[in-house]
């Protein structure tokens, strides 16, 4: 306990300094995290490999290089993201000028999850670092040796007076919520995210939780079924379905199911062969309890394809179900791993009343050519986010701010939404002494109150 508040004091004093303001300390400080991922990439993907059997290229695709490409698009936008903005100061406050300052909150706390344990915890200190704040960074002891990498790495390449890593299990991130941050960032599940926000409260610290759900996929029968099977496999199977972005349910159309699983069937065997377990690029789960969870939703359903299962190697096959229960485990509760219902729907309107009577997915996913069909979906369903005739990709757009709604987490960050999300937005109004416009002092007559409803 001793070392985690030493830690957060040292981190304190380094903020108060105000060392962390200037611009040129900040992209100095962007340069040395890009500079840890390149100089270290080829350890970072044998952690990942080692945690999750990740393949070199699905760690480039989803962790290094997208924190890379985050770190290039906030270097390249730092200096106008910095700048105060301008407003209008209306009649009453002239002569006066109104700006808006984005000053830095302090000393923050992100607690990553183990699924893309480099991904995320360092695309929010991106954002931290870039708004000028102290960050102590907690990676998860599941994704062990990616943390220790990390432990390693980060003292080594950032200014230790401003970036921390504390590392261990539950007990140690509880003795971190009981420090006062300025900001905590969680990445994980409804139920941890109860207990950041109850312990936050009593700091009143404002959080930002990227939580999860159930996302849903709605498959019209006027999209190209094979481009849809395929872009819906590669995003569901991708880090074996440990993706809290992943299409959690498919909802196709009663005429075309059928058609869209054999679609599934060939774009599965495209990927990975006729027996995932051999290939290199199909990961495995990340332990055993998250293993014998996944596996027993496998029960909830007839299995379509798929379904072996190996508790020694930690592997599921990507798995396709149908046949579920809307009140079966696999349907209430987020999957979080390979496998896959299917179930119909005969309208989309009846698509649109089954995803509105759950909570609020992080994302929702729609292939249709309709535009109307786009319009109705977006407009009548709440998520996190949406994309339409992809899945998983508008993760990647910097500028799209990525978070949740109701259930699946509250705030959001990437791009210029992480600035603002590790920032306040500070009011300052600067007003002129050379005129000084005796309206609203006292005596207050009828003569001045019809000049104060002209004015207001």
């Amino acid at each position: 306990m001793t070392q985690i508040s030493d830690s957060v004091a040292a981190l304190r004093t380094g903020f108060d300094s105000r060392k962390t303001r200037p611009e040129q300390w900040r992209r100095e400080q962007l340069q040395r995290l890009q500079a840890m991922i390149e100089d270290n990439e080829s350890a970072i993907h044998e952690a990942l490999h080692a945690d999750l059997r990740k393949s070199g290229f699905e760690a480039r695709m989803t962790e290094t290089g997208t924190v890379l490409s985050e770190i290039k698009h906030t270097l390249s936008h730092l200096k106008g993201w910095m700048r105060p903005k301008k407003v209008s100061t209306p009649l009453s406050n002239q002569p006066g000028s109104s700006r808006i300052v984005s000053e830095p909150l302090g000393v923050v706390l992100i607690i990553a999850p183990w699924n893309y344990p480099v991904n995320l915890i360092l695309t929010p200190l991106i954002g931290a670092i870039a708004a000028g704040n102290c960050a102590v960074l907690k990676p998860s002891e599941i994704s062990a040796n990616t943390s220790a990498l990390l432990g390693r790495l980060i003292p080594a390449y950032m200014d230790p007076e401003a970036v921390q890593v504390v590392e261990g299990d539950a007990e140690t991130s509880t003795e971190l919520l009981e420090q006062r941050f300025d900001h905590i960032f969680f990445t994980g599940s409804e139920a941890v995210g109860k207990i950041v926000m109850t312990a936050a409260a009593k700091h009143l610290t404002p959080v930002t939780l990227e939580l999860g759900g159930k996302s849903p996929c709605i498959i019209h029968d006027d999209f190209d079924l094979a481009l849809a099977a395929k872009r819906v496999a590669w995003g569901k199977f991708l880090n074996a379905g440990q993706t809290c972005i992943a299409p959690d349910y498919i909802l196709v159309q009663e005429s075309i199911r059928d058609a869209f699983i054999a679609r599934l069937k060939a774009s599965i065997q495209e990927f990975f062969g006729d027996d995932p377990s051999t290939s290199p690029d199909y990961p495995r789960l990340v332990n055993e309890r998250h293993f014998d969870r996944v596996a027993g939703l496998i029960s909830g359903g007839e299995i379509a394809l798929g379904g072996a299962t190996d508790r020694a190697s930690k592997y599921i096959a990507p798995t396709v179900l149908t046949g579920v229960d809307a009140d079966a485990a696999v349907m209430r509760e987020e999957i979080f791993g390979p496998v896959l219902p299917v179930m119909t729907y005969a309208t989309i309107n009846d698509a649109i009343t089954f995803i509105n009577a759950r909570p609020k997915p992080l994302a929702l996913y729609l292939f249709s050519k309709s535009s109307q069909i786009h319009d109705q979906v977006i407009d009548a369903t709440s998520s996190g986010g949406a994309c339409i005739n992809d899945v998983v990709m508008h993760l990647a757009v910097p500028d799209l701010p990525f978070g949740g709604v109701g259930a699946s987490g509250m705030g959001a960050y990437h791009g210029r939404t992480s600035f603002n999300t590790f920032s306040h937005a500070k009011s300052v109004l600067t007003k002129s002494e050379h005129l000084d416009v005796p309206l609203r002092y006292p005596p207050y007559t009828d003569t001045k109150l019809r000049w104060l409803k002209r004015f207001q």
